[in-house]
């Protein structure tokens, strides 16, 4: 049996002792009367290796059952990188160091690149009253402090529908959302009352938008200025002032709305809702949050300060 094995693992050598190691151990509970050493000797492996190897915890016997999750989290969250990947598989038990998880990405296809340009998609030549950026003279510290919106469209079969979304930028959470048939200024106003509701503001907050005209509305400005948010708006034709926002819609669009067809409004809002709330929120994992959740961030930072507090 041993120098079956021997031949077999010789065609795959760079996994060889990790074959071998599992009939030597077997040969040596069945009492074999061929002694340790000379197991090792004819499997042409050194017995410390040996040794070693059964005091590491038992690895996986090939890459299916990984394959398997990994797969799963790809369908879920189908443009992670491998460093996300990684983290994803740790938090579900997985001890995989990057070169594994990068190889197995590689070979069934799972890595992505992605260079997209930024794609304007509000009007700011309009002649209502536009605000200076003060976004960028912010040094965030903590929540509530800059709320970020934005506005992006969804292809349906026969039209086009218009989702707004205001984030808290320092945990990238959508706190505010709203999906409509038209641009009018009601679709921004709704999801700024959700996130007003949701997260009643901060004294100083900022709120950063493009210069597009239902930001610039009165009735918008005037709900900022009720609830005394400041008001910052990006430099015209410049919307990598909004980046995270624009960031965002990447991910909405390469995680969700292009592997969709939706049939009509009431569908894209389910599928957008679902998306927002259990799958962006809860679960989808941002580099710039060290690999965590909004919602699991935010609570980290509600740990943090009660351990602080208690002091």
């Amino acid at each position: 049996m041993l120098a079956a094995c021997r031949g077999a693992a010789e065609a795959a050598s760079t996994d060889y002792p990790r074959l071998v190691h599992p009939y030597i151990e077997k040969e040596v509970k069945l009492a074999t009367p061929i002694p340790l050493q000379r197991l090792c000797e004819l499997g042409q492996v050194s017995r410390a290796g040996f040794y070693r190897w059964q005091q590491v915890p038992p690895a996986i016997e090939d890459d299916l059952d990984l394959r398997d999750e990994m797969q799963r989290i790809a369908l879920e969250f189908p443009y992670y990188g491998w460093r996300r990947m990684k983290k994803e598989l740790k938090d579900r038990g997985w001890v995989v160091n990057h070169k594994r998880v990068r190889r197995i990405m590689r070979e069934d296809n799972l890595l992505c690149l992605r260079r997209r340009k930024f794609v304007v998609t509000t009007d700011s030549n309009h002649d209502r009253p536009v605000y200076p950026n003060l976004a960028g003279e912010l040094d965030l510290t903590g929540l509530n402090q800059l709320w970020v919106a934005d506005i992006t469209y969804i292809r349906l079969e026969l039209e086009f529908v218009y989702l707004a979304v205001v984030l808290d930028a320092y945990s990238r959470r959508v706190i505010g959302w709203a999906l409509e048939c038209s641009l009018e200024d009601e679709l921004t106003l709704a999801a700024l009352r959700m996130a007003l509701r949701e997260r009643p503001p901060a004294s100083g907050l900022v709120h950063h938008s493009d210069r597009g005209v239902q930001y610039a509305s009165g009735d918008y400005t005037g709900l900022l200025k009720e609830h005394q948010i400041r008001i910052s708006m990006s430099r015209k034709g410049n919307p990598y002032d909004n980046a995270t926002c624009e960031s965002f819609m990447k991910t909405l669009k390469y995680d969700e709305v292009h592997r969709q067809e939706y049939r009509d409004l009431g569908e894209v809002r389910s599928c957008i809702q679902q998306f927002l709330e259990k799958v962006y929120n809860q679960k989808r994992l941002h580099s710039a949050l060290g690999y965590c959740s909004p919602v699991k961030f935010e609570q980290s930072l509600s740990v943090a300060a009660a351990v602080e507090a208690s002091a």
